[in-house]
């Protein structure tokens, strides 16, 4: 499984803008995003879709299917919920 491409990127646009909202996160690079100074959050794609390697424990990352609007909202759920903790 290879690292988000840019096009796949723009196609999750609307998703990163919402993760761009969370105060505790900076996006580094495009779609990579920190909490403090460790990576929390990146993307892959291959061809059964596109997933978010997340650190919801900030220990280690788990895989996040991220390909349908249900998905990522379930997604942006779950990182508020660890982001609250």
């Amino acid at each position: 499984m290879k690292h988000a491409r840019q096009d796949t990127l723009a196609s999750l646009e609307p998703l990163l803008q919402k993760l761009r909202e969370q105060r505790s996160l900076v996006e580094r690079t495009p779609g990579s995003f920190y909490r403090k100074s460790k990576a929390y959050l990146h993307f892959h794609q291959d061809p059964s879709g596109i997933y978010a390697d997340v650190k919801l424990n900030f220990e280690q990352f788990t895989r996040i299917r991220a390909t349908t609007a249900d998905e990522q909202r379930r997604l942006l759920s779950l990182i508020a919920k660890s982001l609250q903790d």
